[in-house]
């Protein structure tokens, strides 16, 4: 029996590749894990509450485009985080997740074909991987716009070919971005608005590290569009509760857009989505609704990035984080610091070139590691002067 052929280039997932470059040499020491970005902070204790409460409506069909409650507890955050008023009926998609969302937007609205022709979608590179995925799955063509600190760690798809431009169909931003923590600002989204509507194309904006900064709440692109008075239809924005929250677990994310184009993303959840369980949904609609939470979150994360700042400070290409949780931290070569350190130290941190693609025989991530700052402060700061003595 054959196989599609459409997934057959996809590399190894990271987390198996970097399994396989660690797992057979000993560790150096307490195993550390600054690899992945699964938050270790605790989490709003009510949510336990919420869940038991509503236990008994596990015995109910979820529905699918999420419960009016949680719906309108998005809806409301959206105001009150980027003063845009959408309608939590038509505008706001309850998500298992946001992957589900990245992949399935793609989905919904990338056309077969633009002018005739195969159409492209833009991503960054480095990137999260389900972009590519989804790429794959419409049979669109991937273009990878590198993002490298020349360009301030967010891609310059100004400067893509207008070959190129004219039959893209979709273009993904992350912002803040995953790994660099780079932030897109008012000018940039401004910039690439007009991008779409001279080019005719969909922007989605992957927002999950929207609510980990420093002091500055960094701009939304719903925010933005709003603002220039552009076409609702152009954005579609994508959060959740796994980092803004440390509920990785409860899978709580939202997809937010123009009503035509979120109709599309809800038509296909028909037939292929995985609703919420109802208690999951009563857990979310509370907090969506709660803040103070958030602001202690973030004030933890402040305070790591202030100590990340102070143990790399005069290591050259070091560059602070702007938001997000990550340090994406220069070597030489990324797996094999990533293996020096591990056998060294028993830190485990992931190399920057898993989580991008080969451009013209380069790999933007190649001479980098990215570090998750998501370890209790004591642990953390073991892992980072660890890093500090065995790589620089």
């Amino acid at each position: 029996m054959k196989f599609p052929e459409r997934f057959s280039n996809l590399p190894e997932y990271a987390f198996p590749r970097l399994r396989a470059l660690l797992d057979h040499h000993p560790a150096g020491g307490d195993v550390l894990h600054m690899s992945i970005g699964e938050p270790k902070h605790a989490f709003p204790r009510f949510v336990e509450e919420e869940i038991t409460k509503h236990a008994h409506e596990f015995a109910k069909y979820p529905p699918n485009d999420g419960a009016p409650e949680l719906l309108g507890a998005i809806a409301d955050w959206i105001k009150r985080r980027f003063d845009v008023a959408v309608d939590p009926a038509t505008q706001v998609l309850s998500l298992n997740g946001t992957r589900e969302g990245l992949f399935n937007a793609c989905v919904a609205t990338c056309p077969e074909k633009k002018s005739g022709k195969t159409p492209y979608v833009l991503m960054p590179n480095p990137f999260y991987q389900v972009y590519a995925v989804a790429t794959a799955a419409v049979g669109a063509t991937p273009v990878f716009v590198n993002a490298t600190a020349e360009t301030g760690f967010l891609p310059d798809y100004a400067s893509v070919s207008e070959d190129i431009l004219n039959d893209t169909a979709v273009v993904y931003v992350c912002s803040p971005s995953n790994p660099q923590g780079a932030v897109a600002d008012f000018d940039y989204w401004r910039d690439l608005l007009a991008l779409a509507e001279k080019y005719d194309f969909r922007i989605f904006a992957d927002e999950c590290y929207s609510e980990i900064y420093r002091d500055t709440p960094p701009t939304g692109a719903l925010e933005a569009a709003h603002k220039l008075g552009a076409d609702p239809e152009r954005v579609v924005i994508f959060h959740s509760l796994s980092k803004r929250s440390n509920l990785p677990g409860l899978r709580s994310g939202f997809a937010a857009g123009g009503p035509a184009t979120m109709a599309q993303l809800k038509q296909l959840r028909n037939y292929a989505g995985a609703p919420l369980p109802l208690p999951i949904q009563r857990a979310a609609t509370r907090v969506w609704a709660d803040e103070e939470h958030v602001i202690e979150n973030r004030a933890l994360y402040r305070a790591k990035f202030e100590l990340a700042d102070e143990i790399f400070h005069g290591i050259n290409g070091y560059v602070a984080p702007q938001a997000g949780f990550f340090l994406w931290l220069p070597v030489e070569d990324g797996a094999a610091a990533a293996l020096k350190l591990w056998q060294a130290s028993g830190v485990r941190v992931l190399p920057g070139a898993f989580l991008g693609r080969d451009v013209d025989g380069t790999n933007p991530g190649h001479g980098y590691i990215r570090v998750a700052l998501v370890a209790p402060i004591d642990e953390m700061t073991r892992g980072l002067h660890d890093i500090r003595r065995h790589l620089y």
